[in-house]
């Protein structure tokens, strides 16, 4: 059976699917805690795991998955335990220098699964280089596919961190990585109104997470379900799958 991940491939296989498709798609997460009942991998796994079961799902020809980057901008997580981080600036280099390497083989576009918000300034930034550089189209999908769906069945206010959805997604495709005995009470407190994330005006700001709460948790992972992890995966899968059809037939 015809694999989907680069990393699986020989040069010559490389080639000939490289020659038959214009898109690839490259999930980047983050290695950062998450919490004392979610493993810190979380961001990345998700970021992979979602690629490679919505390009099963895709009709035609399939897109390549290349291996995932697995570290991302957690600085904001830097207090605890575990956590790697790298700077903007090598995430951006990073992705600047995969895409153009890509762009030599004949991509045109690159979608990005992003699992992590923390990366979402670079890789915005190096969409904007490769356009201009090379003539590389970077899509990014940072989970906007679902936020309709989210905003139904998740009811915590500001759960953006190992909270109720990242906690409900867990039980649905790793339950077994869930330390149901640990999942925290909520104990998250701001300085203003305004820098909540999910006040309607918010400003950005700087700020770390130990800070807002001890447990490294934003949101309430009580609320978790995997019920709501399931209605929320088979929703992403699905809606990702459509976008990389739609993408895959667009010309840049």
């Amino acid at each position: 059976m015809e694999t989907n991940l680069l990393g699986e491939l020989t040069s010559p296989e490389a080639e000939e699917r490289l020659r038959r498709t214009g898109l690839a798609i490259l999930p980047v997460g983050s290695l950062e805690q998450h919490g004392p009942h979610l493993p810190l991998d979380t961001d990345s796994w998700d970021a992979y795991h979602l690629s490679q079961e919505a390009v099963r799902l895709v009709k035609g020809e399939k897109p390549l998955i290349l291996p995932p980057i697995p570290y991302g901008v957690s600085y904001h997580h830097m207090g605890f335990a575990g956590t790697i981080s790298i700077s903007p600036p090598t995430l951006y280099n990073l992705i600047c220098e995969i895409g153009e390497s890509l762009r030599a083989q004949g991509i045109k576009k690159l979608l990005v699964v992003n699992g992590h918000g923390g990366n979402e300034p670079a890789l915005r930034a190096a969409a904007q280089s490769l356009k201009q550089k090379v003539g590389l189209v970077l899509f990014i999908e940072s989970g906007g596919l679902v936020a309709p769906l989210r905003e139904k069945l998740i009811t915590t206010r500001n759960d953006v961190h190992a909270g109720e959805y990242e906690t409900s997604t867990t039980l649905a495709n790793r339950e077994e990585m869930v330390r149901r005995e640990k999942i925290p009470q909520p104990e998250v407190k701001y300085p203003s109104p305004y820098l909540e994330f999910s006040s309607p005006q918010r400003v950005s700001w700087g700020f770390d997470v130990g800070e807002l709460s001890p447990q490294g948790v934003l949101g309430d992972p009580t609320k978790a379900s995997k019920e709501k992890g399931e209605e929320l995966w088979l929703s992403m899968i699905k809606a990702l799958a459509d976008l990389i059809e739609q993408l895959s037939s667009i010309e840049v």
